[in-house]
């Protein structure tokens, strides 16, 4: 059977009001907060034209808080988007010619050196050490 080995420190944002992370529960309370104000402004006289835009505001801020792309959360996709359409697409390397530099070379003085064998480890006990905490190894 064939050993793996799966990392223990994955970033990963943890819940912090309910099932929902700090930046999730921000986006839907501005939501609802809108909302609020808006069923307020105008939502009590003119419930029609009320509902269509609650539900567009709080589909909105739903999305941006739960949905994912490729792994990424909507405002991370949204940011790279927005970075890549405004950030410069084309590079164009332009080689400048420089003549090479001549240099007059110094005859070297030979010394002696006392040469010492290194022993050269392929695996040190830090390294599997290491592997032991930052992995876990499955039977």
């Amino acid at each position: 059977m064939a050993k793996f080995i799966v990392p223990l420190f994955v970033t990963r944002e943890s819940k912090i009001i309910g099932p929902l992370t700090f930046a999730q529960f921000v986006l839907v309370a501005i939501a609802g907060a809108i909302c609020f104000l808006l069923y307020f402004l105008f939502g009590r006289k003119n419930i029609i034209a009320f509902i269509p835009i609650v539900i567009l505001v709080m589909g909105a801020s739903l999305a941006l808080a739960f949905l994912k792309m490729g792994g990424h959360t909507l405002p991370m996709a949204l940011e790279n988007f927005f970075n890549y359409i405004i950030g410069p697409r084309i590079f164009i390397w332009q080689r400048k010619f420089l003549p090479p530099k001549v240099r007059k070379m110094e005859k070297f003085k030979k010394t002696e050196t006392k040469e010492t064998a290194l022993k050269i480890v392929r695996e040190s006990s830090l390294y599997k050490l290491f592997t032991e905490v930052e992995t876990k190894k499955i039977k």
